[in-house]
C-alpha cells in the first residue's frame, strides 16, 4: 500500500480550487451516510441540503471531478465516494503523529474517524518523560527525543500538534525539518512555516468567538425588532429628566 510519503493527492495539479477542496471533506460525509443506508443515487439537490451548500455550488464543485450526474436520476452514491476519496488521497495509507498527548491529543488519539477514512495514526510523541510507556488508544507514547527517527522510520508526512502554544514552534520546526509538509495545529497560536508545507489550524477558542459574535447579532435584531416602534416626540426638558443610565442620570449635554 501506498503511503503519505509516495504519493500526495491530484488536486492542485488537476487545477481544482482551494474553495472547491475543502467542500469535497462535506460531500464526502454526506455520502457516506447514504452509502452506509443502502441509498443508491441521490439528486444535486438532496445532496447539496445535506451537506449545507446550494446545489449549483455543488454541481460546479463535481464538474471539477468530471461527474456530472443523470438527468432524472442523479449521482451514483457509490461512485462519487470513490472519486472523492481518490481525489483527497483517502484511497491510500496516510501515516499520522500526534505530537501533546494531554487531554486533547489524547482525545484525538481516541477519535475512531481517523481510520475509516484513510489517516493512521503512527506514533503519539510527548515531551513529559513520565508519559513514555504509557498506552493511550492502545499505542505506547514515545518521547520527543525520538521524533525523527519515528518520522522516518513511518514515512510520516502529515503531523498533528496538540501541544501547549509556547512549545508549538519549536515542535513544528522540528517536524518540518524530519520531512513532515503537512500539519494540523490545535495549538492556539500562529506557525511560521516554510513554502512547500501546509498548515491547518484548528482553534476552538476562536470558532466560539465567531458564535459569540452572531448571538450578539441576533440579539440585537431582536431587540430591534421590539423597539422599532416610533416613540412619542417630547420636550427636551422632559426627555433629559427621563434618561437614565447605569449609574443614575444622563445629562442632556455631556460636558466637554
Amino acid at each position: 500500500m501506498a503511503t503519505g510519503r509516495t504519493h500526495r493527492p491530484a488536486t492542485r495539479s488537476r487545477g481544482i480550487p482551494e474553495a472547491t477542496v475543502a467542500r469535497l471533506p462535506l460531500y464526502l460525509r454526506a455520502l457516506t451516510a447514504l452509502s452506509e443506508r443502502s441509498v443508491p443515487t441521490v439528486s444535486s439537490e438532496e445532496l447539496a441540503a445535506a451537506a449545507g451548500v446550494n446545489s449549483a455550488k455543488l454541481r460546479k464543485d463535481f464538474s471539477y471531478l468530471g461527474s456530472y450526474g443523470t438527468r432524472g436520476v442523479g449521482y451514483d452514491v457509490e461512485y462519487l465516494v470513490y472519486q472523492i476519496s481518490r481525489e483527497l488521497g483517502l484511497t491510500q495509507d496516510w501515516p499520522v503523529v500526534i505530537v501533546g498527548i494531554g487531554n486533547l491529543g489524547a482525545a484525538l488519539a481516541n477519535y475512531g474517524g481517523f481510520a475509516s477514512r484513510g489517516f493512521r495514526v503512527a506514533a503519539l510523541i510527548d515531551a513529559d518523560p513520565a508519559m513514555a510507556g504509557k498506552p493511550v488508544a492502545g499505542i505506547a507514547v514515545q518521547h520527543t527525543d525520538e521524533l525523527e527517527h519515528i518520522i522516518e522510520d513511518n514515512g510520516v508526512s502529515i503531523g498533528v500538534i496538540a501541544t501547549p502554544a509556547g512549545a508549538a514552534q519549536q515542535v513544528c520546526d522540528r517536524l518540518v525539518a524530519a520531512g513532515v509538509t503537512s500539519i494540523l495545529n490545535f495549538a492556539p497560536t500562529v506557525l511560521t512555516v516554510p513554502d512547500g508545507v501546509d498548515v491547518r489550524k484548528v482553534d476552538l477558542s476562536i470558532e466560539l468567538q465567531i458564535l459569540a459574535f452572531h448571538e450578539q447579532r441576533k440579539a440585537g435584531e431582536e431587540t430591534g425588532h421590539e423597539s422599532a416602534a416610533p416613540a412619542p416626540v417630547a420636550d427636551a426638558g422632559a426627555v433629559a429628566a427621563d434618561r437614565k443610565g447605569p449609574d443614575g442620570d444622563v445629562p442632556a449635554v455631556m460636558p466637554a
